[in-house]
């Protein structure tokens, strides 16, 4: 298979997402934060990602993004999909012409594999993701580390006038 940074960030961006179904939106800005990706990279997978339907953007102040769906209904398989990876394991993409124009001796070996690991993933839900203890895990400390960033900036931007402190904590 040859899932680039692409298919992965796609697929952490989204579960990232995820994470927040059913609250505020999430700005890429935010997830660019939380997961060390470059904002103009996002930029890029969200465009794939919103026209296959998999989020919708909102408008206007307090706005980003949602899942275009459920998490229960999304498919790693489908996030990647949407950003124009594939699970093909042959060196011929599949086209049965791997050898000077012919099928290569170990083709169907190399398609059977490409199968199973599109089904593999896309038997795996973003819901089912949201439930495995570590990834629960990793999610806390990143909300920890995202609130303390927010805390120390708050802190930061505390101004002092005629000897009182004006904003911050």
């Amino acid at each position: 298979m040859r899932l680039t940074t692409k298919g992965r960030y796609a697929v952490t961006a989204m579960l990232d997402l995820a994470l927040h179904e059913g609250k505020q939106p999430v700005t890429l800005q935010d997830i660019a934060i939380n997961q060390e990706i470059s904002l103009s990279y996002l930029e890029q997978l969200f465009a794939l990602l919103r026209q296959a339907g998999l989020v919708r953007g909102i408008r206007g102040p307090g706005g980003g993004y949602r899942l275009g769906q459920s998490a229960g209904r999304v498919s790693i398989a489908e996030i990647i999909s949407a950003v124009d990876e594939n699970s093909d394991m042959t060196r011929c993409g599949g086209k049965a012409d791997c050898q000077q124009g012919e099928e290569c001796l170990t083709h169907e070996l190399w398609t059977e594999l490409s199968e199973k690991i599109y089904q593999f993933l896309d038997d795996i839900s973003l819901k089912d993701l949201l439930q495995r203890p570590r990834v629960c895990e990793v999610a806390e400390r990143q909300e920890g580390r995202r609130k303390a960033a927010i805390k120390q900036g708050a802190a930061a931007q505390t101004v002092t006038f005629d000897g009182h402190s004006i904003g911050g904590t």
